[in-house]
């Protein structure tokens, strides 16, 4: 377990290094908050997939793979899915109304397509949520030395949030995105790697079937909770306020489009690397009281130890470099979309940017007592994914798309998706709706933020007039 320790250690340093040397080159406003608008569809491309693939994609995807089979490979592969839609349907507009007016963040577009009272709700509304993703992010990592060497949550989460804060704050998305580079690049090559070992140490792929659960269900691609996890989370990668703001980084709308593509196949391929670690860890250990720990259930029970380590690696390089995005969001969201437009619109860039910095470090500290709260990273990041879809996906795409619509129907949609997915889960808990009900909540929230939007639409009739958004041509 030393040896495990060892590794951890000399990468994240490494990390650290590297992050504050790229941040020498990467300074100013611009290259914090949008990288100078200078991803070519290749940065784009490894930037978004380091985004996507995090602690729900690897640790959270792993343990429904352990739990449900086959049904896994839905809660990454409805990430893909949304990101195609965002790629064809969502980026090439709002990257064009982005560099028209200057936009760094999805609370200025809010405020320029509705105005500055659905900008004001939606952000504080998302900046709440967002610490619940942070913490998934950070409980991940801390299950990794959990498991790996006892340690107490709090000393895997500080970790995690110590190197994530300092090379952030060093260089916003500029730092972020060439660090994500070499934790993709890490964690690809690691499973690449480590997945057929472990099959192989297993006793084969037939050994593997063996030892999966017998329920039909668990070899069956469709069951109902792989569905579920469709309707939970494709909508919020559509609308990510974190991927929005990453979509203006880019140099031109082709560049985005392309390699928003090209990241959502390559994620689509990848849906089924958490699901077969989820039913392969059934072989080393088929009685995990906790499915979260598949993923080092198989890396360390069915791998050499020093490759198990280098895996353990890759894994924690996925959180990290998830976790920063969330960061990422927090910071940006905070000094741009509250400091600068309602504290102190006559702020700097230098003042902007010190702002950002702390943000980032409160953000940090606030994820890090969250996950002293949440023991689970799929319901703490399924708690994210519901709040973000009810209270963007209708307004966001709408106002993409139509000019007629204003700040009622976009605070009616809001209201009444955000009221909805309470009252849903709320009435789940209490058994006075049957579970699949409940686990439907952000698919009934966004229905009900469609339903208002449309009615207020309707009893208004108001006339054209609001902002106008740059085609999606390319």
């Amino acid at each position: 377990m030393a040896l495990h320790l060892g590794v951890l250690i000399v990468y994240s340093l490494g990390l650290v290094a590297f992050g504050l040397i790229v941040s020498r080159r990467g300074q100013g406003r611009g290259s914090f908050f949008v990288a100078n608008r200078s991803f070519g569809s290749g940065m784009v491309f490894s930037t978004f997939l380091a985004a996507n693939i995090g602690a729900g994609s690897v640790i959270a995807a792993s343990e429904l793979g352990y739990e449900v089979g086959l049904s896994a490979w839905w809660y990454v592969g409805s990430a893909g899915i949304g990101q195609i839609i965002f790629a064809f349907v969502v980026a090439p507009r709002i990257w064009r109304a982005g560099k028209e007016h200057g936009l760094y963040t999805a609370g200025d577009y809010l405020e320029l397509r509705y105005g500055n009272a659905v900008r004001a709700t939606v952000v504080s509304i998302l900046w709440l949520g967002t610490l619940a993703i942070l913490a998934a992010q950070l409980i991940a990592m801390s299950q990794i030395l959990e498991w790996v060497l006892g340690m107490p949550r709090w000393v895997g989460a500080t970790l995690g949030a110590g190197i994530m804060v300092i090379y952030f704050t060093a260089g916003g998305l500029w730092t972020t995105a060439w660090v994500n580079l070499v934790q993709l690049t890490v964690l690809v090559v690691g499973f690449l790697v480590a997945i057929p070992i472990a099959v192989l140490n297993a006793g084969g792929i037939e050994a593997v079937l063996v030892a999966a659960p017998s329920d039909p269900e668990f070899m069956s691609p469709v069951a109902f909770g792989g569905i579920i996890m469709f309707v939970i989370l494709m909508p919020s990668f559509v609308v990510s306020p974190g991927l929005v703001q990453m979509g203006y980084a880019a140099r031109d709308a082709r560049s985005l489009r392309k390699g928003v593509a090209l990241q959502a196949l390559a994620l689509l391929a990848f849906a089924f690397v958490p699901m077969s670690v989820g039913i392969i860890a059934h072989s080393f250990d088929p009685n995990l009281t906790n499915g979260a720990y598949a993923v080092p259930t198989m890396l360390t029970l069915g791998l050499p130890p020093l490759l198990g380590a280098l895996a353990l690696a890759a894994v924690f390089s996925a959180e990290v470099s998830s976790a920063d995005t969330v960061l990422f969001m927090l910071s940006t969201s905070l000094s741009q979309d509250i400091y600068k437009r309602y504290v102190a619109p006559e702020a700097t860039d230098q003042e902007v940017l010190r702002v950002a910095r702390l943000a980032a470090v409160l953000g940090g500290l606030g994820g890090l007592i969250l996950t002293l709260r949440f023991d689970s990273v799929l319901d703490t990041i399924t708690i994210f994914y519901a709040i973000m879809s009810v209270s963007l996906f209708v307004p966001l795409l709408a106002g993409l798309y139509t000019q007629r619509p204003g700040v009622p129907e976009a605070i009616a949609a809001i209201g009444a998706g955000v009221t909805t997915l309470v009252a849903v889960s709320l009435a789940g808990e209490a058994e006075m709706v049957s579970a699949n009900v409940a686990r439907s909540a952000t698919g009934i929230g966004i229905l009900a933020s469609a339903l208002m939007f449309g009615l207020v639409l309707v009893i208004r009739r108001p006339r054209l007039g609001a902002p106008d958004i740059p085609p999606s041509s390319s």
